[in-house]
């Protein structure tokens, strides 16, 4: 079998939305997204983080609008950043019409719990009038309680059955422009949610596996269940949970979808755990590196090994390379394009292999500019 036939993720098909500019199901990138957690009702304080999400490459940002001062926020906030902004919407209709005429792209609100069908209409009429879409969040934290005494605790039926309630309320008012979420803090059931509902709908899905927890464990747990539904064609747009900065969040989803070859965004490093043989400190060389390379986005694969029993062999399949150990201590082998090509100095590690990803980035930059390519090469699928 060849190594592409195996990597192959065929995934569901799904109806196309927008949010704002950006293309959310159909044949589109899976896109990652984050929220912020600054108060909303502070323009420029979460205007600046928003801008620090975009460079770490965010797709769409998430904004809480739990009142007034933050709807009104949005206008400033919309205008001023690069992305399209989600307004979060629990209860109030009144937020999400606001949220609407302030620029937001979409608004994420579940239409059953905001009231009578005329207030219902009234923020569907404003997303239309807007060119809003909408997403549809169940949780299982957070479920009617009407389907809670029907099934007596929160399992996958309940969460789908809430889900095509308030997408049918959606479809009755002649409204389709949205992608609905079915999220537990619970890997297995937030799985089997995400299944049924695939099979019952053919919107886009939001994945995740909300209240994750911190960035290790959360990042496990986050990886363990949104990979399986990736894994099996599920998902249009994620966002990772964590009790940690944004863009970790944001920098986790991508590695994610790298990892199942979905999606490619900067630089992907394969490095060694490092033991004695290391011939110098893999740990330390990885972690700075990993911060220095950040603000490439080009895709590359960049191999990291202390030594040369794996080196040469994961250098063959990367396009930058570096195996410590082997004649010349003090020294390691530099491979470029997989074949080895000199020597040099481990103290020169870093900066060395910092100006070879530069320049790589680079090349490949030059060669796509010089294709007429319009693509952004790293939402290539």
């Amino acid at each position: 079998m060849s190594i592409r036939a195996y990597r192959d993720i065929h995934r569901r098909p799904s109806r196309q939305i927008m949010v704002g500019k950006v293309p959310v199901g159909g044949d589109a990138p899976i896109t990652v997204q984050t929220m912020t957690n600054t108060i909303t009702g502070d323009a420029r304080a979460t205007i600046d983080q928003i801008r620090k999400i975009e460079e770490a490459g965010a797709d769409i940002v998430r904004v809480s609008c739990p009142d007034e001062d933050a709807t009104r926020a949005m206008k400033a906030i919309t205008t001023a950043v690069g992305i399209p902004v989600v307004a979060d919407i629990h209860f109030h209709y009144k937020r999400a019409i606001e949220a609407a005429q302030n620029g937001a792209a979409c608004l994420r609100i579940n239409p059953g719990n905001i009231g009578s069908p005329a207030r219902v209409r009234e923020v569907v009429q404003a997303a239309k009038d807007h060119g809003c879409s909408m997403r549809i969040g169940v949780n299982a934290g957070s479920l009617e309680s009407d389907l809670l005494e029907k099934y007596g605790e929160p399992c996958p039926e309940a969460m789908v059955e809430s889900a095509l309630n308030h997408a049918r309320i959606l479809d009755d008012l002649d409204f389709r422009e949205y992608k609905i979420s079915v999220k537990a803090s619970d890997p297995f059931l937030a799985v089997a949610a995400y299944q049924a509902l695939s099979e019952a709908i053919d919107c886009p899905l939001h994945v995740g596996i909300t209240e994750a927890g911190g960035m290790i464990a959360g990042t496990v747990k986050s990886s363990i269940g949104m990979g399986m539904l990736l894994w099996s064609g599920i998902g249009d747009t994620i966002r990772v949970s964590l009790s940690a900065d944004p863009v970790e969040e944001v920098r986790v989803g991508f590695d994610i979808l790298k990892t199942l070859n979905l999606r490619h965004r900067g630089v992907n490093i394969i490095s060694c755990p490092s033991c004695a043989r290391q011939g110098f400190n893999v740990i330390d060389t990885v972690k700075t590196l990993e911060d220095r390379l950040k603000h490439i986005a080009t895709p590359m694969s960049l191999s990291i090994i202390g030594c040369v029993v794996n080196g040469p062999g994961e250098a063959r399949e990367t396009d930058i390379g570096f195996t410590g150990g082997g004649a010349g201590k003090g020294h390691g082998q530099v491979y470029l394009n997989g074949e080895p090509r000199y020597r040099i100095e481990n103290p020169d590690l870093v900066e060395h292999i910092v100006k070879l990803c530069e320049d790589k980035a680079a090349e490949i930059e030059a060669q796509r500019n010089g294709a007429g390519s319009s693509e952004p090469l790293e939402a290539a699928q």
